[in-house]
Order: structure tokens, then C-alpha cells, then sequence
């Protein structure tokens, strides 16, 4: 792939807070106040909130912190041939295992010049719909309803919302299957390698997972009608940003594209360096990024403010029905955009299927590598946002410079913006409701928290234990 020139910076534009006002806000409480969240839950991994509010109701501390142990993953992959490569990253997460293989695959065929069939992309555009139903049913019902509904976890719902449980099992049942079909089993896939696939889902599998598709349709219906029903349980709260993610003239671009902001121009996926642009701060063992202003988000509703005018027919009525719009800026109602894009997932996944079994499924051996020096890039929407491997190759196809950009570090930023501008709107409130209007915030970009995690202080180091822990080979 040739490689292009990159594209001239426009001005930073700082971006300037809309009205933003929490929902049922009660009566003033006075006082100092002190919110300190030591490893939120219900989200993946390690992450503290820290809130410290004076009595004079200044805002003296507000900290979004990572203090979970990096584990240096992009190290492990020096020096491993490329057929090993998307085994090793998919272990990266349980959750994302199959977006990591799919990016991984992407910048291995890069780099080598591998030409994959258009059947092998059919079903790699399916494994990732199945992942992301996987994730985002699991994020929307069992770790964001509780907090909606006044409950510590779902468990409580199973003898209150009897049905509607019933229904988000069922859906999600079906997202697991669904994976397995694909991929081999529902996480850490085998099947897919590069230049293709080792096997093949069957014509009669293929069947089966139609009709499972349909099945699930009626159920994500009653979910969409559940949510609109309590969509005002949602804070009100707005902060323009920028929203980064693929985007594409043609389709609602999760499996390629260009990457996309709603600041700055387009440009291709070898040129991710230009948006990311990482770096360091002491409270946080993940890098942050940023591009234009001082952060920005990755993830639904990036996507749906990207692409909105591609969701499939029935997604489309699902935001109508949701109040979901275009422009949206309220960072609770991601878990909304996760919603809407489980409809766009099953509609699309519809049409794969029907594809798949009008071209009848073949046995096809993978591509083959062309070995030399090269370098690539890969960039899929996971459940969280914009991924990115980038990979160097030898002449022997081993790997000796590794570079992954993980969705969540890249929304690290805008947690801490979030915060910043929410937590002056929400000082008169309790303790309490501080915490939970706060905890609401993180969990609703669905933090994989452990992935992000890159980096290490080794200041103070003497030079032998300083390369111990050297990992950042950017």
C-alpha cells in the first residue's frame, strides 16, 4: 500500500461547554464533601474517581485515575512470526478478543501484501457484529440498567423486571452462538488466520443462525421500547467534544474506512499517529490522546454522530423511537448508541447471512503472505471505538516493532473533561448522589480498563532495570 503524505493540521479549536444541567437535581447540600471512588465497579479493571468539593463549594480536586499494573503487551509480540501474532493480541481482552484478532489480521495483511477473498471479509464483518452484540447487550443490561433503575446490580431486576431480564438473556444467548458459529467459540477465536479462514461455518450453521437472528430481532424491539420508556432516568448533561471514528461514504463503517472526526479532516488508517497523538500523566498508568482540543471520544455514540445517515432501516427508527439525534453531546447516552447499533448489527448481520448463503459457503485455503520487510496497519470499531494495530515486519515475517492504540485510553481524556465540567454543576448535591452521578458517567463509555494500560514510571531507575521494563517502541 503506498504510503501518504500526511495531511496539513488545521488550527485547534478549543471547544466551548454547552448549558448542562443534571436531571431532579434536589435542594443544596452544604458542606465540604469528599467522593473517593477506590476501583469503580461494574466496569473492566481498575480505576479510581477522586472528588474533593470545599466548603465554599470550590472544586479543589477532580482526578479520573488509572492505577492498574501495565502489562506491556506490545512487547510480548517482538519478535513472534506473523502467524502467531492474532493468537497472542486476542488474549489482550476476553471482551474484545475478536476485534483485536481482526485488527491484528488488517495490519498483518498490510504488511505483507495479503489479498483476502471477499468471502473471508463477509465473515469477518460478521464475527465483529457478533462481538459487538456480545458487548454492548452485556454493558446495556447488566452493568448500566442497575444504576437506572436504583439497584446495586441486576440481580434485583430478575424479581422486579421479570420479563424484560428474560429478554436481555435470550439476546445475548444469541450474540454467544453467534460467535461460535463464526469464530469457533465465543471468545479468543481459532478460526480465523492470515490471508482467511482454517474452517468455515456449514450452509445449514449459516441457516440456524439466520433464524436466530430473527428471533432476536423481537427482543432488542422490547429493549428499545423498555429504554425509551425510561429515557428520561438518564442525567441531562452536555459537553461538546470531538468524535473520532471510521467513517465511510457507503455504510455505517465499522469493519473499514477512513478514520473520521467531527472536527478535523478525514485521513487514511496508516496516518492514525496524526488523530491519537498518545502521551503521559502521572495518575494514570494508561496513555491519554488527543487531537484537535483536549481530548476527544471513541466508541457508539462517536460512531452514531459519525454515521448516523447509514444505520440500517429498523437502527434508524430505533434512535427515532429513542430520541437519539445526530450532534448528540449528552456522554450518558452512549449506552443509548449501543442500543441502536445492536438493532444495525442483527439487520446488517441479516444480510450477510442471506449473501453468504446466495454465493454458497466454499473451502477456500488462506491467501498466501508475501515474506519481506513491510509495515501495516489495521483499524476496526470494537465495542469501545477506533482500534489500531500497527505492525513491522523482517524479511523473515517476524515482528520487531509493535504499536496497539487501545479504544478506551484514547477516551481516558474525555472521562477527565467529562468530569471536570460536571462536577461544578453537581457540587450541591450529597455525597452520595455526587458518586453515583459520577460512577453513571464512567460507566457509560464502558471502560475496558485493563487494556489501556501501558505504561510505567521508571524514573529513579538505574539502567539495568530501566530496560526491564522498557516497552514503548513508538
Amino acid at each position: 500500500m503506498a504510503k501518504t503524505a500526511p495531511a496539513k493540521k488545521t488550527a485547534p479549536k478549543k471547544a466551548k461547554a454547552s448549558p448542562a444541567t443534571p436531571v431532579s437535581v434536589p435542594d443544596k447540600v452544604s458542606g465540604p464533601k469528599k467522593v473517593h471512588v477506590h476501583y469503580l465497579t461494574r466496569v473492566e479493571g481498575h480505576g479510581n474517581i477522586v472528588v474533593d468539593v470545599e466548603a465554599d463549594g470550590r472544586v479543589s480536586t477532580c482526578r479520573w485515575e488509572v492505577p492498574e499494573a501495565p502489562r506491556f503487551f506490545e512487547a510480548m509480540l517482538i519478535g513472534r512470526d506473523y502467524k502467531d501474532v492474532h493468537h497472542i493480541v486476542s488474549r489482550i481482552c476476553g471482551i474484545c478478543a475478536i476485534g483485536h484478532q481482526l485488527s491484528s489480521l488488517q495490519a498483518t495483511e498490510d504488511a505483507l501484501n495479503i489479498n483476502v477473498s471477499e468471502q473471508t471479509h463477509i465473515l469477518r464483518r460478521l464475527a465483529l457484529h457478533a462481538e459487538n452484540l456480545q458487548s454492548h447487550l452485556l454493558h446495556i443490561a447488566y452493568l448500566v440498567l442497575p444504576d437506572l433503575m436504583g439497584v446495586d446490580s441486576i440481580l434485583p431486576l430478575a424479581a422486579t423486571h421479570k420479563d424484560a431480564v428474560l429478554k436481555f438473556i435470550a439476546a445475548r444467548r444469541v450474540s454467544n452462538e453467534f460467535s461460535r458459529l463464526i469464530c469457533g467459540r465465543t471468545t479468543h477465536p481459532q478460526r480465523m488466520t492470515p490471508g482467511g479462514f482454517t474452517m468455515f461455518p456449514s450452509t445449514e450453521q449459516l441457516k440456524d443462525l439466520r433464524t436466530m437472528l430473527h428471533e432476536a430481532m423481537p427482543n432488542l424491539d422490547f429493549a428499545v421500547d423498555f429504554f425509551a420508556s425510561i429515557i428520561d432516568k438518564f442525567p441531562k448533561f452536555e459537553r461538546q467534544t470531538e468524535y473520532v471514528g471510521l467513517v465511510s461514504p457507503s455504510e455505517y463503517a465499522m469493519y473499514w474506512g477512513e478514520i473520521g472526526s467531527s472536527k478535523d479532516e478525514r485521513r487514511p488508517v496508516r496516518q492514525y499517529r496524526n488523530t491519537t497523538r498518545e502521551y503521559l500523566i502521572p495518575t494514570s498508568t494508561a496513555k491519554w490522546t488527543k487531537n484537535l482540543d483536549e481530548s476527544y471520544m471513541v466508541g457508539a455514540l462517536a460512531r452514531f454522530n459519525l454515521n448516523a445517515e447509514h444505520l440500517m432501516p429498523k437502527a434508524a427508527a430505533a434512535a427515532k423511537k429513542l430520541g437519539l439525534k445526530k450532534g448528540c453531546t449528552n456522554p450518558y447516552l452512549i449506552t443509548v448508541a449501543q442500543l441502536v447499533e445492536c438493532v444495525h448489527t442483527v439487520e446488517e448481520s441479516l444480510m450477510l447471512v442471506d449473501d453468504l448463503l446466495k454465493r454458497g459457503i466454499r473451502d477456500e485455503a488462506p491467501a498466501k503472505a508475501s515474506i519481506a520487510p513491510g509495515r501495516g496497519v489495521g483499524a476496526v470499531e470494537v465495542p469501545r471505538g477506533i482500534l489500531f494495530h500497527a505492525y513491522e515486519y523482517d524479511e523473515h515475517g517476524r515482528i520487531f516493532q509493535a504499536d496497539c492504540v487501545i479504544p478506551t485510553n484514547q477516551n481516558h481524556a474525555n472521562i477527565q473533561k467529562d468530569m471536570d465540567a460536571l462536577v461544578p454543576l453537581i457540587s450541591g448535591l450529597s455525597e452520595k448522589e455526587m458518586e453515583l452521578r459520577l460512577s453513571m458517567l464512567v460507566r457509560a463509555y464502558d471502560p475496558c480498563i485493563s487494556c489501556s494500560t501501558h505504561f510505567i514510571d521508571a524514573r529513579g531507575l538505574n539502567e539495568e532495570k530501566r530496560s526491564m521494563v522498557r516497552f514503548n517502541y513508538k
